[in-house]
């Protein structure tokens, strides 16, 4: 599959994977249109509530700055000039709105220690926040939740909004190099090197906890044997499946909503 999937990548676009092959100016507009796309599949899925969850993505020409989206403004209606960018001190350096206080004290750490990370996404989406209630990773019981195999990190005690920058840093300490985190008693959280690959874990991440939990209600599962579960996080687990996988649906969300890109 996975050798598929980069012969489809070659024959297509590589710059809208890449991200790195466009001006910086064209490359800054472009990661803003996916991000604001991105934030409407999230409206879409009903991953919105109340004015919880945020994804950012670092901002090509200053990448000491990451756009965000504005707290208080739905997934649904987002358009690209709502977006706000703002610094690793927490400071709105461009656009209007308010700045969600979790999103900044999670994602700067992520954007600063990470530098390979281009956008990271998080949301209190119902199957995510359940499983996290757990304290458990994953198990590899699906093709799908392989992607996360010996790629998912856990953050084992809950200590309430995440808001000081300490409880940014050992968030972002835990997730060390994984492509995802559970967030105890919280939710979950993914990151990727563009904001379609980071998307893409985030909304497969959601759907392998609805897939365990039913599974568990239902009886006793039989996870994928190690190396085969190891095997497989290779062809479904790599950057290049997480983009392409994503791609339905920014083309989805881009003729249904065209109105996000104003």
């Amino acid at each position: 599959m996975n050798e598929q999937v980069n012969q489809l990548v070659m024959n297509a676009d590589f710059s809208k994977m890449s991200e790195g092959g466009l001006a910086p100016a064209a490359e800054q507009l472009h990661r803003k249109q996916r991000l604001a796309a991105a934030l409407r599949i999230f409206g879409k899925f009903g991953f919105d509530e109340g004015v919880a969850g945020h994804i950012t993505v670092r901002d090509p020409i200053d990448a000491e700055t990451f756009w965000v989206n504005p707290m208080g403004r739905s997934f649904k209606l987002v358009r690209v000039s709502d977006l706000i960018r703002v610094s690793h001190d927490g400071e709105i350096v461009e656009g209007e709105g308010m700045l969600n206080g979790a999103a900044f004290t999670i994602h700067s750490h992520i954007h600063q220690t990470r530098p390979e990370v281009t956008a990271a996404a998080h949301a209190h989406s119902i199957y995510g926040k359940t499983w996290s209630s757990l304290g458990r990773l994953l198990d590899p019981l699906t093709q799908d939740s392989c992607a996360f195999y010996d790629d998912l990190a856990l953050l084992d005690e809950y200590t309430g909004v995440v808001v000081s920058m300490t409880e940014g840093e050992r968030l972002a300490t835990a997730l060390g190099d994984k492509k995802a985190i559970v967030l105890q008693n919280h939710g979950h959280l993914t990151v990727g090197e563009s904001v379609d690959e980071a998307l893409w874990w985030y909304v497969t991440f959601e759907r392998s906890c609805q897939a365990q939990l039913v599974a568990e209600a239902a009886g006793n599962p039989k996870p994928i044997p190690h190396e085969m579960a190891l095997h497989t996080a290779g062809q479904v687990g790599s950057k290049t499946a997480g983009w392409f996988s994503a791609q339905p649906l920014f083309d989805v969300i881009l003729a249904e909503q065209p109105e996000l890109l104003d």
